[in-house]
């Protein structure tokens, strides 16, 4: 009798829905170390999504289970983290963050079969340089930060002497490179260029050197961490430099650490989607649950949201039919209606500029 309780009861499991049919996805990105607000982004808007389409009946008419993985934007570590999604059936990543994860981990994932859209790494070699075609990104290039970044630099400061400083990493020196090439472009001419090591807490030495050399403008190439500890010790210097850098400056941390010295900072990021009506009732989600709206969380989002419209439109989760509808669909997101070219870049509006002011970022006004 209690055998046939326990068969009657594994059948039930089994017709009712199982945790085993659950689609499993996953989010990479720095959940740990100092650029953890980002990952910190990510998981909150991979956590709404999931919940949310799980709430309006899932995908085909499965569930969806979030894996979360930390790569703390360390290499090694992010292909450590794709092996193990691997290993854990996962079909889909929103990930990772940083360039320099996400290009390694792309290997991986193209070796197993595994669709990643990144919300975040604009280096233009994870694309130009895919290892397979079900790599995509829902951010931009820094080649095209960068050509908004070099013009505005000659535009508005033509009567300033403007340095590049870079961390090395594959975002940073990529993005200060593409900046100082449509720079140098538009007419400019560099009074500097130098590389820093990411992860320090003195920049003297390089502020001393801007000092010295009378620049007006920094052009940071890197992380919100580093930029911050510049702003503030060219404020301790008594320096009125006007630090210029990109989209890994959308975070609050970024004033945490400069305080009033972060005071007319500019940035270029795409356009805010916190400001898409679309995106509203996600944005109250995700503030009424005390978890960030800013920065990559609304991209974690939408990259969850293209590519369950291309499962449903495939009628599977398998790689090459998915792949399929993700190039030729038009994809309805909280960042608006977006689609993928054929290297897997979105086709969305470009970057803007955005000023620090009163402990927030906001557009430009000029």
């Amino acid at each position: 009798m209690k055998k046939t309780l326990m068969a009657g009861a594994a059948l039930s499991l089994m017709m009712t829905g199982s945790a085993w049919a659950d689609i499993t996805i996953a989010v990479a990105g720095p959940m740990t170390g100092q650029y953890a607000s980002f990952g910190e982004q990510m998981k909150a808007g991979a956590e709404q999504a999931v919940a949310d389409i799980n709430a309006a009946g899932g995908v085909n008419g499965e569930q969806l289970k979030l894996e979360v993985g930390d790569d703390a934007c360390d290499p090694k570590q992010a292909v450590a983290v794709a092996n193990q999604f691997a290993g854990s059936g996962v079909t889909f990543v929103a990930g990772h963050f940083c360039s320099g994860s996400s290009i390694p981990a792309s290997s991986v994932y193209a070796e197993e079969g595994i669709i990643q859209i990144s919300p975040a790494s604009t280096n233009p070699a994870f694309t130009d340089e895919r290892p397979g075609p079900g790599v995509f990104r829902v951010c931009g290039r820094d080649d095209q930060q960068g050509a908004v970044a070099g013009k505005f630099l000659v535009d508005n400061f033509a009567d300033k002497k403007v340095a590049f400083v870079h961390d090395k990493t594959a975002y940073g020196k990529g993005l200060a490179d593409a900046t100082m090439a449509a720079y140098e472009a538009a007419g400019g001419k560099p009074a500097l260029y130098e590389a820093y090591t990411a992860g320090e807490k003195d920049y003297s030495a390089v502020v001393s050197k801007l000092k010295n050399e009378g620049i007006g403008v920094l052009y940071v190439g890197g992380y919100h961490t580093e930029a911050g500890l510049m702003a503030r010790q060219m404020k301790e210097q008594g320096m009125d430099t006007v630090l210029v850098s990109g989209d890994a400056l959308v975070t609050d941390e970024y004033w945490a650490i400069t305080g009033d010295a972060g005071e007319g900072t500019l940035m270029t990021f795409s356009p805010d989607p916190r400001k898409n009506e679309i995106a509203k009732p996600v944005v109250d989600a995700l503030l009424a649950a005390g978890k960030t709206a800013e920065g990559y969380a609304l991209y974690t989002y939408a990259a969850i949201q293209a590519w369950k419209t291309a499962v449903e439109t495939a009628k599977s989760t398998d790689y090459d039919p998915v792949v399929e509808a993700l190039n030729a669909g038009t994809f309805a997101t909280v960042l608006g209606d977006l689609s993928f070219d054929d290297k897997g870049d979105v086709t969305l509006p470009g970057y803007v500029f955005y000023e620090w002011k009163d402990g927030q970022y906001d557009y430009l006004v000029q």
